[in-house]
């Protein structure tokens, strides 16, 4: 179930509370070989399915720390929504772990939290507890604090 906040400020009424959860996404080698050509990383841990085959735990190749945490503002769309706001943006980070490592063909979603809302004459910076779960295990790939700014309508 989404969340719905009128304006950027209503997030200051869910601090400290857990917005939601988002809906499942596969990170098949595709994805993981588009992010590679995007970025320029192409180690073979990440695209090298032959010498991961042979070289790597369970002989899958790994998705990209940063392909994980890129997915945020992706998966975010299915926690929360605003229903009066313009424009927003990715306002920065202030930690960001990558707590295991993620292989090919895992599902992964975003669980949310709200940690702060500050209010701007314009609408409001807000940032979250993000973590990146993987299906069918206990400990997380992501953990992050992440900041949005959205404007108001």
């Amino acid at each position: 179930m989404t969340t719905l906040v009128q304006t950027p400020a209503d997030f200051a009424a869910h601090i400290g509370q857990k917005l939601g959860t988002s809906d499942w996404v596969v990170l098949d080698q595709h994805k993981i070989d588009a992010f590679a050509v995007l970025t320029g990383d192409d180690h073979w841990i990440h695209v090298d399915v032959d010498r991961a085959g042979r070289e790597l735990p369970d002989g899958k190749t790994l998705v990209h720390g940063f392909l994980t945490l890129s997915l945020i503002p992706y998966l975010q769309r299915s926690v929360f929504s605003v229903a009066k706001r313009g424009k927003g943006l990715n306002y920065g980070c202030n930690r960001v772990r990558f707590t295991s490592p993620l292989q090919v063909g895992s599902r992964v979603r975003l669980h949310q939290v709200v940690k702060a809302c500050e209010r701007l004459a314009d609408g409001a910076r807000t940032t979250f507890e993000c973590t990146i779960e993987v299906e069918g295990q206990d400990k997380p790939a992501l953990v992050a604090e992440t900041i949005l700014q959205m404007f108001d309508q």
